[in-house]
């Protein structure tokens, strides 16, 4: 089964737009949680612009399911000296997925060179993997790059899945052959297999039809979003739909 790992950075945007406590990010995370999510992702970013390092501190002791911590291993809260590294290492997430998010981005949008950074991944992720925590690098669906990640002793790679939504519209059967087949080079390669970025109520169904052994999906910004017209707890339960 694929599992639904719930992305709840756009709630930190909304709160910290405003300042105070409002929406409340950590009772969301246990609302998602008892609405039927299998997963909570938050990606603190440096600039905490939305999830802030003491969300992620404070969600850990709040939820049962599994805890997913993205970002960029280099990088350092610029509200006190603490690094990403640090911050994972404290919490002890169930996983934590490597992304080479540059300082300033909007949004993640590319994977790892894991040729170009084969070393310093391999000791990222010993690192990690010494603290008993999952490891899963952010990729694009580029099968040598794939083939790299597996060297690095990664457990899991995450497809970096913008270009199959955006392509989607145009021809769906198109958009997804890089994926089936990045996919079936991770698989091959004894890896785990995330996916993530723009997948939709509208591009989701297909592409868990397509790649049916991929272990999770992390939604935020389009969930969030349709959660704003239907409700968090409705819209949960149609992204679970999505991947049955």
């Amino acid at each position: 089964m694929t599992k639904l790992s719930v992305n709840i950075n756009k709630v930190a945007t909304i709160r910290n737009a405003r300042g105070g406590n409002t929406p409340d990010v950590l009772k969301f995370a246990v609302d998602c949680e008892r609405f039927g999510a299998q997963g909570i992702t938050v990606h603190p970013r440096p600039d905490e612009r939305h999830i802030r390092y003491a969300d992620a501190l404070a969600i850990k002791p709040l939820i049962g399911v599994e805890y997913n911590i993205e970002g960029n291993p280099k990088g350092i809260s610029k509200s006190k000296p603490y690094g990403f590294i640090d911050l994972v290492k404290e919490i002890r997430p169930a996983q934590v997925t490597l992304v080479p998010d540059a300082e300033g981005v909007l949004t993640s949008n590319a994977g790892w060179d894991t040729v170009k950074n084969q070393g310093y991944l391999c000791d990222v992720v010993k690192e990690f993997k010494q603290c008993g925590i999952r490891v899963s690098i952010f990729i694009d669906a580029n099968p040598q790059m794939i083939e790299m990640a597996a060297k690095t002793g990664t457990d899991r790679v995450e497809l970096y899945t913008e270009s199959y939504a955006s392509r989607y519209a145009v021809g769906r059967e198109e958009a997804i052959k890089p994926f089936v087949e990045a996919a079936k080079v991770a698989r091959d390669c004894g890896l785990g297999l995330n996916a993530g970025h723009d997948l939709s109520l509208e591009n989701l169904a297909y592409f868990h039809q397509q790649i049916p052994w991929c272990d999770e999906v992390s939604i935020g910004h389009a969930l969030i979003s349709d959660a704003l017209y239907l409700g968090i707890e409705e819209t949960i339960h149609r992204y679970l739909e999505c991947l049955k």
